[in-house]
């Protein structure tokens, strides 16, 4: 017998039965959707793949001996050793893997799975810029001198025919002869990008082309120790290996940033991706196309952030401004009047809170035009200028190291209230410490829980200054130290690396 079918209800839909409040809330998600697709679509064609095959070849096992994943076959090999509590502790050989032992001896997760340049065959991401074949991408994706192969949205691929690089970045810029119809991105201004903006990270994670991931802008000004000039964004939209080179998107369908590295213990994404700016890849992809290297300006001065420590003895708030360590002879910095104990809080009429903020500030600066500069000075403000100046050849780099050893000890004194020992400083004993220095006195001894280990002094610094005040002698240090009644002092310490304030708390 068949069922009547004119008396059986018609399923009911789901949004003809939902309150009014719930139906804006979906009608928003679609808007949003909408914007994510509208995005995805805009950008899309300008994504490319970018595949590199280095100059120098990747060694390959040889014969059919294979490693085995696990050699010692689920055992612990360091059974009975020192080792097997720590092998244990990270659940094995497999665990280890996902770790390194650090200088200090420390075992700590690996991170930044994609930011060293790989050898052997490399995939990441790029996007077109400009239509006369200009492709924005990371160094560490196209370094190696080989072979740069360019795979186009539409499927079509051509050699690069020229690759420039800014290591200091990690920075590229990729050139292709002969593609027609190339859509650029519009590169938009990061400054404007903030905290909590919605993204689209763009790319071709682990090798799976044109694949777009969404989330926000979680931080920005990040420094993390991979390159020599960083103020990444930071996001956690799921970037991958492979996403590198590729754009940062926001929904206005501009490029606000450069995929560059991942924050990861097993290699893939653990929701903290890093992005260069686009405001610092236009300036550097604009000096690469134009000169092929990108030329720095710079000011030549030593530099420390301002802690909550420092500022209350140098009357501006934490994160106030970039305190200045050291000034060196016959620089920029030298010629406007910059002394030791400044702090710089605005360059080129805008604030500077960190040393990030500051150098990149600085290299970028037009040669040979002078650009205004807020110092505060013993608490005072004051006016300075600064002329863009191109950095010498070879300023930023290190200064050699010296292996003299010094030949015999100086008289200490002991200065119990503070729990360091120090000696006069010569010019033997500053060669020997590779300090360029001939004035203050050298910490030889710093006791165990004391006020002087606190704030972080060690043997073989040199002390130059106590609450601004230059000493010459451990006569005078003794004097203003001892002397000093206010529970914090000041000390403007020297090493091989540089100068640095530190703030004693005394006990």
């Amino acid at each position: 017998m068949s069922a009547d079918a004119s008396s059986n209800p018609a399923p009911a839909k789901m949004m003809d039965t939902l309150p009014a409040e719930t139906l804006d809330a979906i009608h928003s998600a679609n808007n949003l959707s909408m914007a994510f697709r509208a995005v995805s679509e805009h950008v899309m064609p300008s994504l490319v793949a970018i595949e590199n095959r280095p100059a120098v070849a990747v060694a390959k096992p040889s014969g059919n001996i294979r490693p085995s994943a696990d050699p010692f076959h689920g055992n612990n090999p360091f059974k009975g050793t020192p080792f097997e509590d720590m092998m244990r502790e990270f659940g094995g050989m497999e665990g280890m893997r996902r770790f390194e032992m650090r200088p200090d001896g420390k075992m700590m997760p690996k991170g930044f799975g994609d930011q060293m340049p790989r050898r052997g065959r490399g995939i990441g991401s790029g996007v077109v810029i400009d239509a006369s074949g200009i492709i924005l991408t990371n160094n560490h994706v196209v370094s190696g001198g080989g072979e740069v192969t360019v795979k186009l949205n539409d499927g079509r691929e051509f050699v690069a025919s020229q690759v420039w690089t800014d290591p200091d970045t990690d920075i590229a810029v990729v050139k292709i002869e002969g593609a027609t119809g190339l859509v650029p991105a519009a590169l938009g201004d990061s400054e404007e990008t903030d905290i909590g903006d919605w993204v689209i990270a763009m790319g071709q994670p682990f090798g799976l082309e044109s694949s777009v991931t969404a989330g926000i802008i979680s931080a920005k000004h990040r420094g993390i120790g991979i390159t020599a000039r960083e103020n990444f964004l930071q996001t956690d939209a799921a970037i991958n290996p492979g996403n590198s080179g590729g754009p940062l998107v926001n929904l206005k369908g501009e490029v606000i940033g450069i995929n560059t590295a991942i924050s990861s213990r097993g290699g893939g994404n653990d929701g903290i991706g890093f992005a260069v700016p686009s405001n610092l890849a236009r300036w550097v992809s604009d000096q690469l196309v134009e000169n092929g290297s990108v030329k720095r300006a710079y000011l030549g001065v030593g530099i420390q952030p301002v802690t909550q420590d420092l500022a209350g003895e140098l009357g501006v708030q934490p994160r106030g401004g970039v305190l200045i360590t050291d000034v060196y002879d016959d620089t920029p910095a030298a010629e406007m009047g910059l002394q030791a104990g400044d702090v710089i809080v605005q360059f080129d009429g805008k604030d500077v809170r960190t040393p990030q903020a500051l150098q990149l500030a600085v290299e970028r600066s037009p040669v040979g035009e002078k650009v205004p500069v807020k110092v505060v000075r013993d608490g005072n403000r004051i006016d300075l200028a600064y002329k863009g100046t191109e950095a010498k050849k070879g300023f930023f780099q290190k200064r050699q190291q010296s292996s003299e050893t010094q030949s015999e000890q100086s008289p200490t004194v002991k200065i119990d209230g503070v729990g360091v020992e120090v000696a006069s400083l010569d010019s033997a004993i500053a060669k020997s410490l590779n300090i360029k220095s001939e004035s203050g006195v050298v910490v030889t001894a710093v006791n165990e829980g004391s006020a002087a280990e606190d704030a972080g002094l060690q043997p073989g610094m040199v002390i130059t200054e106590v609450d601004r005040q230059p000493v010459n002698s451990v006569k005078e240090f003794e004097s203003a130290i001892t002397g000093d009644s206010d529970e914090k002092t000041l000390l403007l310490v020297k090493t091989e690396r540089g100068s640095r304030f530190v703030v004693v708390k005394r006990n």
